[in-house]
């Protein structure tokens, strides 16, 4: 298949969520669990909920809800107890159907999910809106940048005055965003690029919206070849690439070969915290 006749980022994204692509999602998060951790240990969650809960429970839209790893690490470090009785109602938000059941199956206490949206954010019906908190994790990469002014503005009206929005998502300096810029020159150069956190954050200033920053660096290691290939394939949604093709030369191989030490492959991870509060 030519360059030109290759899917593209969005079209890639959404075939790797659905059940044909379960073994590389599995080997994605044999390292990439390693975000939730990270993020959900950097900021006291449990505080913004409270925050904006009415009625003793917080309606809330996770979106582009893949997997459901945000809500899952929340509940594994103990988010229902901290919430003290608060439940949280879940609109869950994302084009992939299998994203959409996966998601809905790891919920449990303080979560309840409530109804699904099998749309984009950019696609998003006005309609739904009022929501307490609205949050997406390491889910926007795919929009295409010249479509994220109009998903941001989407997200950003679903809040209802008062209400807590989270974007969580890698810098231009990350390993996500510099291995998938690397990876499209050398295999995909007619693929959209990925969004980054530095274009989310101006998209919501254009909408009118103004982020508190909070930033965290960390690296996600691993040492068995056949997870750094999938966890790799995962980052670009492309498993025609093997690792050792990756690694053959050019700045793509320069990169690889830079992570690359004797006890196996570590990538350091630059991401912001993007979070505000809806006028």
């Amino acid at each position: 298949m030519s360059t030109v006749d290759r899917p593209d980022t969005f079209e890639r994204s959404l075939a790797h969520w659905a059940e044909q692509g379960r073994a590389g999602m599995e080997s994605f998060y044999a390292l990439a669990t390693e975000d939730y951790r990270q993020m959900v240990a950097a900021r006291d969650w449990a505080a913004d909920f409270r925050d904006v809960a009415r009625d003793g429970r917080v309606r809330a839209l996770d979106v582009a809800c893949g997997s459901g790893k945000f809500p899952a690490e929340l509940m594994r470090r103990g988010l229902a107890d901290a919430l003290g009785g608060v439940r949280i109602d879940v609109d869950l938000l994302d084009p992939s159907a299998f994203s959409l059941a996966e998601a809905r199956s790891v919920l449990g206490p303080p979560f309840v999910p409530v109804a699904e949206h099998e749309v984009r954010l950019q696609d998003l019906d006005p309609v739904h809106s009022g929501f307490d908190a609205t949050w997406a994790t390491h889910a926007l990469y795919a929009i295409p940048p010249s479509e994220l002014d109009d998903g941001m503005a989407r997200m950003a009206s679903a809040l209802r005055p008062g209400g807590f929005g989270a974007v969580v998502q890698a810098t231009t300096s990350s390993h996500y965003l510099r291995f998938a810029e690397l990876f499209r020159a050398a295999h995909a150069p007619d693929a959209t690029p990925f969004s980054s956190v530095e274009q989310v954050a101006a998209s919501l200033e254009a909408c009118g919206v103004t982020p508190s920053v909070q930033e965290i660096r960390y690296t996600v290691s691993g040492s068995d070849r056949t997870a750094v290939e999938g966890f790799l394939q995962r980052c670009v949604f492309d498993d025609s690439v093997p690792l050792d093709r990756m690694e053959s030369g050019g700045p793509l191989g320069d990169y690889l070969a830079g992570c690359r030490g004797p006890d196996g492959y570590r990538f350091v991870q630059e991401v912001r915290i993007l979070t505000w509060r809806a006028a």
